[in-house]
């Protein structure tokens, strides 16, 4: 059986993309009779002057063959004596870069073409770094229209270092340099007399013989469940494709993020009942025992798994609409869809440079590493480690537009383990680090959740951010928690009950009121002890009155009149842009 080796062509527009595709298949004589006496016919009024435009081969919509570039992915499937391949042809316009990513989404290798004539351009670099963004370790950097260049070996070179400087910055596992011609056919699928100086392989041949197998070593097993099976009362399977290692009737597995423990009952692949099931296989699998499990959830086996709501990644924006911190998304992992929020853009990645910049917001094509939150926990890993659980993708909820893909590079402590102060197993809540933007976008105001480790006894605290400054000395009341975590000058001194905070307060007779807020950051304006007992009842009343066990009280819509009176917002807090 041949090997598949699926792979991309990308590259500035104009570099010859589809031509060079057309000419291996031209040449090798990969396609029908009555195609290549079209393909001759379609070029005489083509724009080669009557030569066969090989380009014409891949560019099938209409917009493309009038403009002479590519704007859709071109899928191509095509075999030779040693090897079968899937060749996705992408556009090279800017405009269509998300194209593009899609088409990398699927590939083994990418062939990037680099005109001789300009060498290295910002396109090309884009280019380069969603490839590697999406998972890509095998390059082959063409350089292209060496006829218009004399074939000069100087030249050649010249974009080889260009090329080393960009594999150093990307940090890109395997590249390989062919000087070519996709209109001349100059080491394609025949070595050129013109390149005397050029030792290596031809395209076709390099692309027959590359051991690009990517199945990256990941621990143990685990399957994302796409569908529970229950075609009768009496049989309930779990249905999805196997990502990685073996399974076998009788093994051990659990089930995440409910973390239940089962035995594999039996094993099917397609219709026909098996013992043992490896990756890459659609199967279905019944457990011996009932389960809390839907699509979505995971069955592992020796592996670190497990599930978490918050995690930093890299990713790449490709809605018209800018993207802007604290708009919900619905974010698709392996086969879970669940509500997301963007909740901070550490910093955009310079496409040109690489260098990292500041930014509040993403257009169309940029590259940034963001921190996204989660409603709930799921199944996630970084994607160095799992491959289908570390890429996702960010759906508009309203247009339902595929407004960015990326890969998780961290995975952040949860919020709810974020405990902000804590003293022997006392808590108080850390939302008092958030910051508040204005959207011009959508204008509305936003919050950007801070996601940090707690702070324990002695430990200085950042009281100061973008868009708080508070003072350092201060006394932060968590009703919810009923506690109360005390800073001096700038350090984490005690945390008290909210009882014994109280009784602190009554025995002192003579003293300068401290400074106090709630956890989110609001000035609490009691100046006696009478006024704090007030505020502090009017809040448990409305904590009560909601009916819920745990309310946030600030953000209850009634009873507010009691308390509301008592806070102030823009003390130490003010919005950012």
């Amino acid at each position: 059986m041949k090997s598949l080796l699926k792979f991309i062509t990308c590259g500035s527009v104009d570099d010859g993309k589809s031509t060079l595709i057309g000419h291996i298949l031209y040449d090798s004589k990969l396609i029908y009779a009555d195609q290549e006496k079209a393909l001759e016919l379609d070029s005489k009024v083509g724009s080669r002057g009557g030569e066969i435009d090989y380009s014409l081969l891949l560019d099938g919509l209409m917009a493309e063959r009038e403009q002479g570039i590519t704007i859709d992915v071109a899928y191509r499937y095509f075999t030779t004596e040693h090897r079968s391949f899937i060749v996705a042809d992408t556009p090279g316009h800017e405009e269509y870069t998300r194209n593009m990513a899609v088409g990398a989404s699927f590939a083994d290798l990418s062939i990037i073409l680099i005109d001789a004539k300009q060498g290295v351009l910002v396109q090309t670099r884009r280019h380069a770094r969603i490839c590697a963004l999406m998972g890509i370790r095998h390059f082959v950097f063409a350089v292209n229209k060496m006829d218009l260049v004399d074939y000069t070996e100087e030249r050649f070179h010249e974009i080889e270092a260009q090329v080393e400087e960009l594999k150093n910055e990307l940090m890109l596992e395997s590249i390989v340099l062919i000087p070519v011609s996709a209109t001349e056919g100059d080491n394609i699928t025949k070595t050129s007399e013109n390149t005397p100086w050029y030792q290596g392989p031809t395209l076709l041949s390099y692309l027959e013989n590359v051991d690009a197998d990517t199945d990256q070593e990941e621990e143990g097993f685990y399957l994302s469940v796409q569908r529970v099976c229950r075609p009768n009362h009496n049989f309930r399977g779990f249905q999805g494709q196997i990502e990685t290692g073996t399974v076998s009737v009788g093994d051990k597995v659990v089930t995440l993020p409910s973390n239940e423990q089962a035995e594999v009952k039996s094993i099917l692949v397609g219709d026909a009942e098996k013992k043992r099931a490896r990756a890459g296989q659609p199967v279905t699998i019944q457990l011996d025992r009932e389960v809390d499990v839907s699509r979505g959830c995971v069955l592992v086996s020796g592996t670190s798994l497990k599930a978490a709501n918050t995690f930093s990644a890299t990713l790449l924006w490709m809605d018209d609409e800018m993207l802007s911190i604290g708009k919900e998304y619905v974010v698709k992992v392996g086969t879970k869809q669940i509500v997301g929020v963007v909740t901070d853009i550490r910093y955009e990645i310079n496409v040109n440079s690489g260098a990292h910049q500041e930014s509040r917001a993403l257009t169309k094509n940029q590259i940034a590493v963001c921190d996204i939150s989660l409603l709930e926990k799921i199944v996630i890993d970084r994607f160095d480690r799992h491959k289908s659980l570390g890429e996702f993708i960010l759906i508009d909820r309203i247009s339902n537009m595929t407004s960015a893909c990326g890969v998780i590079e961290e995975i952040l402590a949860d919020s709810e383990e974020q405990t902000g102060f804590t003293e022997n197993g006392k808590i108080v809540g850390n939302a008092l680090f958030d910051e508040y933007y204005y959207d011009f976008a959508h204008r509305s105001v936003t919050r950007r959740k801070t996601i940090r480790e707690g702070y324990n006894i002695g430990e200085r605290v950042e009281l100061r951010g973008r868009t708080y400054s508070y003072p350092k000395t201060l006394d932060v009341i968590d009703v919810e928690n009923e506690a109360v975590a005390q800073i001096t000058e700038g350090k984490l001194e005690r945390i008290l009950s909210l009882e014994s905070y109280i009784t602190a307060e009554e025995k002192v007779k003579e003293r300068k009121v401290p400074a106090r807020v709630t956890v989110e950051g609001f000035e609490v304006r009691a100046e006696t002890k009478q006024e704090l007992i007030t505020f502090l009842q009017a809040v448990q009343k409305t904590k009560v009155g909601t009916g819920e066990e745990n309310c946030n009280p600030l953000k209850a819509e009634e009873n507010q009149e009691d308390w509301k009176q008592f806070l102030r917002f823009d003390t130490y807090r003010h919005i950012g842009f």
